[in-house]
């Protein structure tokens, strides 16, 4: 592990004097891309500098132990090295997960689609819960968020929602919420009191720019058309309203939400290039699933990933096993403490792996 930090800190250090070369401050593709990998090894150079500080403490206190020293000043000592030794062992516990192989889109802004599936007007109705909760914990991540797409139910609920979130480290936290998400609940139109179960799905991909993902004119068919509100009516007489199909792939894109056609077709192209690059994500890693198999998964829509049962104030995680009994909080976008567990537990198995090699 120490060879591994110190070439860390090696490129890191490296990374330091090619910024300031001007001949990399005016390439603007060099100087974007070790701007970016330093800014990833950045906290593990850091942990690695204090763990060398540490290190160092802790052996001139030892040196210092067996000097001639009264009783006071020895039991000062032994203090001092019982508290460098828990602070070492902390940071070498905190940088080994930091060497563990990071996922290359964690830094990246989302982009989310939410659809109402199993349930009908109930299904639609939860996924605008799931809208609201995911718009709350972005706020209290002191992230962005930008409607993208949405489709309204005749009840106020969305068919299909789609939303970018924006900020630092967006996908390494939202990337856990693709998947199934089922909710057990008397609805609002049912006179019996009966508890109905619904589902909503949740697509998390990653903003793609550009340079990742190309995008041919040639290759696409942009079609405009007049935006539309609840239950179809027209809301608006120009055709603003932008569907931009990929012809190679058939991956349609639509966008209505934005000030101009322009804007729509930009907004949908952004959608577009990220539902290619996750489709093709999608199916590296299915050649791969028996090696790559996790409990936490980060991609399967079709998987049932957690239930809301709002009779009980209970939400189950069914990857990890976790149930809190606070609905309210959770449906009120406190989703840290399920993110946290979900992020620890990936943990563990990478620790896991990595100790097998």
């Amino acid at each position: 592990m120490m060879d591994r930090l110190q070439a860390l800190a090696d490129r890191y250090e490296k990374l330091s004097e090619l910024l300031c070369d001007p001949d990399v401050a005016n390439d603007t593709k060099k100087l974007r891309d070790y701007s970016k990998e330093q800014s990833d090894l950045q906290e593990a150079y850091e942990t690695y500098m204090e763990m060398k500080t540490v290190t160092s403490e802790l052996d001139a206190a030892k040196m210092m132990l067996q000097e001639k020293l009264d009783d006071e000043m020895r039991e000062m000592v032994k203090m001092e090295i019982d508290d460098l030794t828990l602070r070492k062992q902390d940071l070498e516990e905190r940088v080994r997960i930091l060497l563990l192989p990071k996922d290359p889109n964690d830094d990246k802004n989302v982009i989310v689609e939410i659809r109402g599936a199993a349930g009908g007007d109930e299904a639609a109705l939860f996924a605008s819960d799931l809208y609201r909760m995911y718009n709350r914990y972005a706020d209290m991540q002191g992230w962005r968020t930008e409607l993208l797409e949405a489709n309204i139910s005749d009840l106020g609920g969305f068919k299909e929602v789609i939303f970018m979130i924006s900020g630092k480290g967006a996908y390494s936290k939202m990337k856990y919420e693709s998947g199934a998400h089922r909710v057990q609940r008397i609805p609002a139109t049912e006179s019996g009191g009966r508890i109905h179960t619904s589902t909503s799905t949740v697509a998390v991909m990653p903003e793609i720019d550009d340079f990742e993902v190309e995008i041919m004119d040639k290759d696409i068919r942009v079609d405009t058309f007049c935006s539309s509100g609840a239950g179809g009516q027209s809301v608006n007489t120009t055709k603003s309203a932008v569907r931009v199909t990929h012809i190679p792939t058939g991956i349609v894109a639509t966008c209505q939400d934005g000030k101009s056609q322009n804007d729509n077709k930009a907004k949908a192209l952004q959608v577009l290039r990220s539902r290619i690059y996750d489709i093709k994500r999608q199916e590296e890693e299915a050649k791969y699933a028996g090696e790559r198999k996790s409990k936490v998964g980060t991609g399967d829509r079709s998987e049932r990933i957690r239930t809301y049962n709002f009779p009980q104030s209970r939400v189950t995680d069914h990857r990890i096993g976790l149930t809190l009994h606070k609905l309210d909080y959770v449906m009120n976008g406190e989703l840290e403490e399920i993110i946290q567990a979900l992020t620890l537990t990936e943990q563990a198995e990478l620790l896991e792996k990595e100790n097998q090699v």
